[in-house]
């Protein structure tokens, strides 16, 4: 069996120098999947203890952040899946992180024991890299207290059939929609173009809740807002114009995660 490791990917060269400039200040967040499957490994607990015990302090000492680490227990997406969430600065500060990683000795030794476990610990790894949006160019960590329950978040993902309508979605939500979502009482994590990743093109964003019900309450509140309803009947903006699929799923965090 090939083993699969941890070591955080490098993305391609930077752009031309004229865009590089503009988007210096636009951090880069990966999305990383774990595909589970109820197995007598125990794969579920196997790669929690994992994430909480080395990857996520390693991740610090090497400067990531934030992190955020999820379940899909409330269903959607291909199966079970743990959803580890990490953010960076840049490209070549992901890279710096990822050496930094790799000369990590204790972080090292935990994954070589990882590793010599019996069995599949997660049965496939996918991952994605996106970078931030003009308005929301970092992640944004929800203010929690201490007795305050854990919310719920949605991963929301919109294609689109050409770059062109794509850069018309995402100005959308930067001249608009991430300011309605906000005063209608949602609360943005990251908006981001996927630069690496599958389906391309499109954008993927999260969104917390307080729970299911004030999910529910803010969409309605979303729908009939006329900001909204303005927004959406301007030509060329219409969802039929710049979105050709939705993707959209619900995750809890885990109790180790940052973001909660």
């Amino acid at each position: 069996m090939n083993r699969r490791t941890f070591a955080l990917t490098s993305a391609g060269a930077a752009a031309a120098a004229s865009a590089s400039a503009a988007a210096s200040r636009k951090g880069i967040f990966e999305l990383r999947f774990f595909k589970l499957r109820n197995t007598a490994e125990n794969q579920s607990q196997r790669l929690s203890e994992l994430l909480r015990n080395a990857v996520l302090p390693a991740a610090q000492r090497a400067g990531i952040g934030p992190i955020g680490a999820f379940r899909n227990t409330m269903g959607g997406g291909e199966g079970p899946f743990v959803l580890l969430l990490m953010g960076f600065p840049s490209l070549a500060g992901m890279e710096a992180a990822r050496e930094k990683l790799e000369a990590d000795k204790e972080y090292a030794k935990q994954l070589e024991a990882f590793h010599a476990l019996p069995g599949l610990s997660y049965m496939r790894m996918e991952n994605s890299l996106l970078r931030g949006f003009d308005s929301m160019p970092s992640i944004e960590v929800p203010p929690t207290e201490a007795k305050r329950p854990a919310r719920v978040f949605e991963i929301r993902q919109y294609e689109s059939n050409t770059m062109a309508t794509l850069r018309r979605k995402m100005k959308m939500f930067d001249d608009g929609e991430i300011g309605i979502f906000r005063r209608v009482g949602m609360q943005p994590v990251f908006f981001g173009e996927t630069i690496v990743g599958r389906n391309l093109p499109n954008l993927t964003y999260m969104l917390g809740y307080d729970d299911l019900a004030h999910r529910e309450k803010t969409w309605r509140a979303f729908g009939g807002d006329p900001e909204w309803q303005k927004l959406r009947a301007t030509p060329g903006l219409s969802d039929v114009e710049v979105v050709s699929n939705i993707t959209n799923y619900l995750v809890s965090p885990m109790p180790f995660s940052q973001i909660r």
